[in-house]
């Protein structure tokens, strides 16, 4: 999602009429701070010798909807991962039937597999020991028990080798590099049989044409609905305190707009509008324009265990296409089910033949080749342990 646009451009005139100048702008740092993204070196010393650790120190590099990271693990008992849903981090505007954020979990689990492969291990998983989720809501039962045992001679996955270097990349795509059908299968086959993919290239033209413009809706509606714009503003993490403090949401490294708040001048409790509002929706515009292909994901139904097997399957897609210098940028804003986003919800179902087959389309990507982007942020793994 083009999220980090947000407030990316407000206006120099503002910043010259409050005295402060280019060179005070250009003297804002701007690369993300190094604390912020330590995770992504690896899980080095901290573990203290426990495998758990070890594993969710790769866990915790999976993708989350609004880099929320909403995920928390109980290891109270021995060789065993209770992991929960941490019930306030959640997106109850944008995401108000969760499925987004199980679906973060799943890819959690998935990364938490790969590595328990890599160190000679088991990691058997049960998905809600205690009960399923209601389809509305989730609540404080565990997402998932995974038991860790040694196995002997257990397949190492080569997809594991890319999971430092899966980042999400929103920006513009080299739209003259199409993406080879060797790729398309390879995706395919990473994502595995449990659910059903697509892709279209920009070389169907019509059939491309059509996706462009569901996304640029769809990012609109977002954008200009009051409640879910600002569920987003609210994760915003300008300039590099904030980005290192909280290691989660938005991060907005960009000097005007952190010149501009901090002259107080940045207004995070409205939604955007006039010029911002304009220069957003152009921005995201010209970023998928620049798309090459659209990849997506279905699955049969819309049970809690197809979300998170979606999720599996999607970081597996995207680990595949890592590996083949494929960067992926998930167009969320149509799949998700609140009443602005209905009738494209139902477009984009058509379009990619899931309302056909009468699935659920849990996925939609933006898939290409771009210069590489560097990681989101990952707070500490003693964050996500509960006991």
């Amino acid at each position: 999602m083009q999220r980090r646009q947000l407030l990316r451009v407000l206006g120099g005139t503002a910043i010259a009429a409050a005295g402060v100048g280019a060179a005070g702008i250009a003297s804002l740092p701007t690369s993300m701070p190094a604390e912020a993204v330590a995770a992504w070196q690896g899980p080095g010393a901290y573990t203290g010798g426990d495998a758990r650790r070890h594993v969710l120190s790769y866990a915790m590099l999976a993708p989350h909807a609004h880099n929320l990271q909403s995920w928390s693990v109980d290891l109270s008992e021995p060789d065993v991962i209770m992991l929960y849903c941490d019930l306030e981090r959640l997106l109850p505007h944008t995401d108000p039937l969760s499925r987004q954020v199980l679906i973060s979990h799943g890819t959690f689990l998935e990364l938490l597999d790969l590595a328990a492969r890599e160190l000679g291990l088991r990691a058997d998983i049960v998905l809600f020991p205690q009960g399923v989720f209601h389809a509305q809501a989730l609540d404080a039962r565990p997402v998932a028990r995974i038991a860790l045992s040694p196995q002997p001679g257990v397949a190492r996955d080569p997809l594991f080798a890319h999971v430092r270097a899966r980042h999400t990349n929103r920006s513009a795509y080299d739209a003259t590099r199409l993406v080879p059908a060797s790729a398309v299968d390879a995706m395919r086959r990473a994502a595995g049989p449990d659910v059903t993919v697509g892709f279209v290239g920009t070389d169907q033209t019509a059939l491309a044409a059509q996706h462009r413009e569901i996304a640029i809706q769809a990012w609109q509606i977002e954008l200009t609905t009051p409640r879910t714009v600002m569920e987003s503003m609210h994760l915003l993490r300008v300039g590099t305190a904030e980005v290192a403090t909280h290691r989660d949401g938005i991060s907005l490294l960009d000097p005007l707009p952190v010149a501009l708040d901090r002259l107080g001048m940045l207004d995070r409790k409205a939604p955007p509008e006039g010029q911002n509002l304009e220069v957003q929706l152009k921005g995201f515009n010209a970023s998928v324009a620049t798309t090459p292909g659209f990849w997506w994901l279905n699955t049969a139904n819309n049970t809690r265990a197809a979300q998170i097997a979606a999720g599996r399957a999607y970081v597996r897609a995207q680990l595949a296409a890592t590996g083949l210098g494929l960067s992926f940028h998930p167009l969320s804003q149509a799949l998700q089910e609140y009443p602005e986003q209905a009738a494209l919800y139902q477009a984009i179902h058509a379009l990619t033949g899931a309302a056909s087959l009468g699935h659920t389309l849990q996925m939609w990507v933006r898939v290409g080749y771009a210069p590489a982007k560097g990681p989101s942020p990952r707070r500490p793994l003693q964050a996500l342990i509960r006991s």
